[in-house]
């Protein structure tokens, strides 16, 4: 009874997500990809999302692939070869490259300074466990066809064209790809070439929404808050769609700065002065008696009256406070 009740626990965290909200960093996504996504499907038909292989979960959001399980050949990594790596369907990079932070800084400037690029890297519709050294040779690679390269991982059906800087997934997960990327580019507002999206916009018509796309769907959306209508045939990528841009909005709302009040007398229950917390580090600092509180940037700060206000919040205070 105890055996089965647990099962039952199990499958409903795994398919039933209720009261989640959306990942505010990529490595906070990773860990609910595999907790509120994924959990179950190491061992499923469907497999990884480029060779249908198997694994078993290692760590926090990892996991060690079973070559045997889809006939997986190591062409060159044998590290990468060995383990799950998180793919961005759209990579990290192409959606850097038409924000502004990438030109001033790259990623890293990016994931620090731009809610927009936050929530396109952390988006849980984008990301799928994936063969590590698959991940690694697609790179930033549009998808395409590769009909000329022989096959590259044994038994594996994804092939990539280095010469031509292009990855062709296998025919299982196509369409699955092709309306994830309508969605990126759809929800943020990105730019796509004619002819990527003549390519994406015929693997979605010859490779249709599966039960598992369904499901996958259903899932992630209990969690983001939204479905992709590209899977729910709420919206069509059609030849001059125009993407509507509707997580640029979202995400800018969501993560504006909060201005900090100039020091007003008793206005904290502990000191004379606002506390002022830091958003990247959930740090807190007093007006009086903690060396940080005129060392946090601007960009960073948020103001409480109190401390049980910042640590209700889930702050807590910095550890050089006297």
């Amino acid at each position: 009874m105890k055996k089965l009740l647990s099962v039952v626990v199990l499958a409903f965290s795994v398919i039933s997500p209720a009261l989640s909200s959306p990942p505010a960093t990529f490595s906070e996504a990773k860990v609910i990809a595999k907790q509120k996504i994924y959990l179950d499907q190491a061992n499923s038909a469907m497999g990884d999302l480029y060779c249908g292989c198997k694994w078993t979960w290692v760590g926090k959001s990892g996991g060690r692939i079973d070559p045997e399980s889809c006939g997986y050949e190591t062409r060159k990594q044998q590290s990468r070869a060995e383990r799950t790596e998180w793919e961005h369907i759209v990579p990290a990079w192409t959606l850097g490259h038409q924000r502004q932070c990438w030109q001033s800084g790259g990623r890293e400037h990016c994931a620090d300074d731009d809610p927009v690029f936050k929530a396109m890297e952390a988006n849980l519709f984008n990301l799928y466990p994936a063969v590590g050294e698959v991940n690694g040779d697609r790179s930033n690679f549009n998808y395409g066809m590769a009909s000329g390269v022989a096959p590259q991982y044994g038994q594996c059906k994804t092939k990539v064209d280095f010469n031509q800087r292009a990855a062709e997934p296998r025919d299982e997960v196509k369409g699955l790809v092709a309306r994830a990327t309508f969605y990126m580019f759809d929800r943020y507002k990105l730019n796509m070439s004619r002819q990527q999206q003549q390519l994406l916009m015929a693997w979605d018509k010859q490779h249709p929404v599966t039960v598992w796309e369904k499901e996958r769907d259903r899932r992630i959306s209990a969690i983001m808050g939204h479905s992709n209508p590209f899977v729910t045939g709420q919206r069509s990528w059609t030849s001059g769609y125009k993407p509507v841009g509707d997580g640029v909005v979202s995400a800018v709302a969501a993560q504006a700065p909060q201005p900090v009040p100039k020091p007003t007398l008793a206005s904290a229950s502990t000191a004379i002065g606002v506390i002022i917390g830091n958003q990247k580090s959930h740090v807190y600092h007093l007006p009086s008696g903690c060396p940080g509180y005129t060392q946090v940037s601007v960009k960073n700060q948020v103001s409480f009256t109190s401390e049980s206000e910042a640590q209700a919040a889930g702050y807590r205070k910095a550890g050089n406070c006297k």
